[in-house]
């Protein structure tokens, strides 16, 4: 029998993340796509009999892994707040600039001024830089409109950038990310107006694949956030969480009750908290741009993490104010350098754990037969060089749904 496939992909290193351990490695590999999915991959050596592809590409020995994803991002919104870094590096804190009407505010107010086409044309360059890394999965948040209008324009910008880079785009609610100025000293009434109109709405118009909320004393609190997982779970949609990166307010729990997705940030996560992510198999998402960029000093307690069963993954946490990173690769460095990450793990924590964090890991994260045929060519010498040079982007090709992007 005659196989024929869309293209074959010979002379190629393959760190397939599949597996229980390690890179999944298979040496001088081949990889074939029908489909838009692999349809098979192997050692070269080892290509089925009576086998053909419309197009064969010659590899020249390159590594090929998983596309990157990156789970956690706010890269939607207008304006800067390089300001803001400035007050901090003379002494201010988060909170304070919080207080004074600063961090989260000052992006909603440029975001609400700007119109659709303004905050797409601004967003469009960070979007463009991640994919030149590789990523190929990208989550987006809302957050920075604050009401039913801005929270719906990001939405759509989100759709609209899915539609026309290579790239899959997840949309992520989250309204409940910090009180609005017209809702000052009025939380539970904001919470009550997102779970009436604005989700329901958003949900409805097709916009939402899940819901965030900023669980934290300059956000809101559990029994606030409980609220908002209430109404995603009537509506059918997964929850995750912004938790337990300034202190510990039970969030990781609180989201594992509602079988989230993730608990992302996790400084101040308590022994309680990795016990419940564990027994639910909710994903922690390690943000090391926004350790680094606050020069935070109490890390997330990755040992404990990892011996639990926890899966780890790594994203960018790309926003204005507290990690303005638009470099997958440089997570990765920061996940190794502060976080002690090992690179195999960073490479899965932006892949396959990644995956798991938006609930595609049946279809994306591992190159495996079956799964949609997007991976990368590195021009590496192993797989650990992705999370070891700072700077360089040695990304030769990426290809989406088998198609060279």
């Amino acid at each position: 029998m005659k196989l024929i496939w869309d293209s074959l992909w010979r002379n190629v290193q393959l760190a397939t993340m599949a597996g229980s351990s390690g890179y999944g490695e298979i040496r001088d590999g081949a990889i074939a796509v029908r489909d838009g999915k692999i349809a098979w991959l192997g050692a070269e050596d080892e290509l089925p009999a009576g086998h053909d592809a419309a197009v064969t590409h010659d590899g020249g020995g390159a590594w090929i892994t998983p596309g990157l994803i990156d789970c956690h991002t706010h890269i939607i919104h207008a304006g800067d707040r390089s300001e803001e870094f400035a007050l901090r590096l003379n002494g201010m804190s988060y909170q304070d600039i919080a207080a004074r009407g600063g961090g989260i505010l000052s992006t909603v107010r440029a975001t609400r001024a700007a119109s659709e086409q303004e905050l797409h044309r601004e967003s469009l360059p960070r979007v463009r830089a991640l994919l030149a890394e590789g990523v190929t999965t990208l989550e987006i948040k809302s957050g920075y409109g604050l009401d039913l209008e801005t929270e719906a324009k990001m939405l759509r910008v989100a759709r609209r950038i899915g539609r026309e880079l290579p790239v899959t785009v997840r949309t992520t609610f989250l309204g409940a990310h910090a009180l609005p100025p017209e809702y000052a000293g009025r939380a539970d009434a904001y919470i009550a107006e997102i779970c009436r109109r604005t989700l329901p709405v958003l949900a409805e118009q097709g916009l939402v694949d899940a819901v965030d909320a900023f669980c934290e004393t300059i956000g809101f609190s559990p029994a606030q956030t409980e609220r908002v997982f209430e109404t995603a779970q009537r509506l059918g949609l997964p929850v995750k969480l912004h938790a337990e990166q300034l202190s510990d307010q039970g969030g990781a729990a609180l989201a594992a009750r509602y079988h989230g997705l993730s608990a992302d940030h996790l400084e101040h996560l308590s022994p309680a908290g990795i016990t419940a992510m564990a027994q639910r198999g909710t994903v922690a998402v390690l943000l090391p741009g926004a350790f680094y960029f606050l020069r935070e000093t109490k890390l997330p307690p990755v040992t404990a993490l990892r011996e639990a069963g926890v899966p780890l993954a790594v994203a960018t946490d790309c926003n204005p104010g507290t990690s303005p990173l638009t470099s997958i690769l440089l997570a990765m460095n920061m996940a190794c350098t502060l976080f002690r990450l090992t690179p195999q793990e960073a490479l899965t924590g932006i892949t396959l754990n990644a995956a798991r964090a938006l609930d595609l890991h049946s279809e994306i994260g591992s190159l495996e037969v079956g799964k949609r045929a997007d991976f990368v060519l590195w021009e590496i010498e192993r797989p650990a060089d992705l999370a070891y040079r700072l700077g360089l982007n040695p990304c030769r090709a990426v290809v989406r749904g088998g198609v060279v992007v």
